[in-house]
């Protein structure tokens, strides 16, 4: 009886060593999670291109050609016009502007290696639709407003941004639900509720800030 009972000590104090363990390794990751001011802007971005479709549509599934590696403005300008509608409200372009510039800065600091090659994103909707040549007028002026801005958790670290279509003509609550944002949603918010690119993202990602980067 005095052999089970230590035996089932030394089990128990095994659990509780694990246990602890499970918790602090967590809170130690956390504590190194980048934050703005720490890191720099990505000056480049690695970007690796799958086959397209058919139709010249990039495609998801579609093997990886190469990985290039493009200047990190030129990434988002060209990305901008095929995630969100070059057309619609200015302040919608805005937040759209500030979430793939943030999407891309959190993969620029946690890139993932596929088929032996190392990459921060793909010019699909795996990651954010990139064509080459696409960046236009009215979404590039968007671009260029928050160029020097940031939207970060309350304690500055840097967080993935991350957006769905949504249904258009509706603010997709579900999404705000779910710390997303919805891209039709943005541009109802701007058209029918006159929100500002701040508002906007508030309204989605809740209990972040936008700040001005270092």
């Amino acid at each position: 009886m005095r052999r089970y009972s230590f035996f089932t000590l030394c089990a128990a104090l095994l659990v509780c060593l694990a246990v602890q363990l499970f918790w602090t390794v967590p809170a130690a990751n956390a504590q190194n999670e980048p934050k703005i001011g720490q890191t720099p802007v990505p000056g480049n971005l690695l970007v690796a291109v799958r086959e397209s479709k058919p139709g010249g549509e990039p495609n998801p599934r579609g093997r990886i050609l190469y990985v290039m590696s493009l200047p990190f403005e030129t990434y988002i300008r060209n990305v901008l016009p095929n995630e969100w509608l070059p057309t619609w409200e200015p302040e919608s372009l805005k937040a759209g502007a500030m979430a793939i510039k943030m999407f891309a800065w959190y993969h620029a600091l946690n890139p993932v290696t596929i088929d032996n090659q190392k990459f921060s994103v793909d010019n699909t909707t795996n990651f954010q639709v990139y064509r080459e040549g696409t960046s236009m007028p009215r979404t590039n002026a968007a671009f260029d407003e928050v160029m020097n801005l940031a939207y970060v958790k309350s304690d500055d670290t840097i967080f993935e941004l991350n957006y769905r279509a949504g249904y258009p003509n509706d603010p997709n609550f579900q999404y705000r639900n779910a710390q997303k944002m919805s891209q039709n949603g943005s541009q109802y918010l701007a058209e029918k509720q006159n929100k500002n690119m701040l508002q906007i993202l508030q309204f989605y990602y809740e209990g972040k800030k936008l700040v001005k980067i270092p």
